[in-house]
């Protein structure tokens, strides 16, 4: 300030006292009071051109502050401007991090979820049914065949339990086409009927017993080695949970008819090792040829 005064000449006067007021100090506004210098030597020697200069000094400090003034004004103007405009930048910024974090969170959710949901039919698939459960099922069943079977009457055909077991039968089958040439043989041979054999396994009636001829000894009428029975019926694939025993036995007695047996002259009986054998071979027989007569090669 001293060298600006030097500059302009203020310095052989007495410098006056400026006196800014509040407001001016503060906000840097063009306001101000310039008080004379009350110097004696002034007022009486200075003469009207000294007061002229004395003015116009004045004057130009005045429009020097004035400037000053303002400039710093705009600097602070500006200053908030950018202050506010940061604020406003980090406040949205703020608001795109947590809107970025919300978002990942529902996202990490829902995975979570979804592996959780995976991840849980992958530890817990349907249960098989216990043998327990198939045991009961099997008893039900067969205890209705049971009951419907002993109204049929002696003369069509008469079940003995194996054993006092519920699982295994041995059923006689007396209803036979009496022209047929096995009815005949039957007569000749004093026989009371066909003896037939039933084994009924675990998850009966979901899949078929198995059944084999044991007395009369027969050729033909599809009884082959051991007593096994060839009827696509008895085979997994041909079996359904809807056929009865009874349904199955007369089924057998008209196969034996259309396939002609006869009682054999072999002395020899059949037995249930035998039976399965023939049968296990006869299912690949059928598996690989469908049925149909097969090739004489394979039997």
């Amino acid at each position: 300030m001293a060298t600006l005064l030097r500059k302009i000449g203020f310095s052989r006067l007495r410098p006056p006292v400026v006196t800014l007021s509040p407001q001016v100090s503060r906000k840097g506004t063009v306001s101000l009071d310039v008080l004379r210098a009350s110097s004696s030597s002034s007022s009486s020697g200075g003469g009207g051109g000294a007061q002229q200069h004395q003015q116009h000094q004045q004057q130009h400090l005045a429009g020097v502050l004035n400037a000053s003034g303002t400039k710093d004004s705009a600097s602070d103007t500006k200053k908030q401007q950018q202050q506010q405009q940061q604020n406003h930048d980090q406040r949205h910024h703020h608001q795109q991090q947590q809107h970025n974090q919300q978002q990942q969170h529902h996202h990490h959710q829902h995975h979570q979820h979804h592996h959780q949901h995976h991840h849980h039919h992958q530890q817990h698939p349907p249960a098989p049914a216990s043998s327990t459960q198939c045991r009961q099922v099997r008893a039900r069943r067969l205890m209705k065949e049971l009951s419907e079977l002993s109204r049929l009457g002696h003369e069509v055909l008469s079940v003995e339990l194996v054993g006092e077991s519920l699982f295994e039968w041995n059923v006689t089958l007396r209803q036979i086409d009496l022209e047929s040439a096995l009815w005949q043989d039957m007569r000749e041979a004093g026989a009371d009927g066909v003896l037939l054999n039933l084994t009924f396994p675990e998850n009966f009636p979901f899949s078929p017993p198995f059944m084999r001829v044991l007395n009369p000894r027969i050729d033909n009428g599809f009884v082959l080695d051991g007593g096994a029975i060839c009827m696509e019926l008895l085979t997994p694939k041909g079996w359904s949970s809807a056929y009865t025993v009874e349904a199955l036995v007369r089924q057998f007695a008209a196969s034996l008819v259309t396939g002609q047996g006869r009682i054999s002259r072999k002395k020899k009986a059949f037995t249930r090792k035998e039976a399965q054998a023939t049968f296990r071979s006869l299912v690949k027989t059928h598996e690989k040829y469908g049925w149909v007569t097969p090739p004489s090669s394979d039997g």
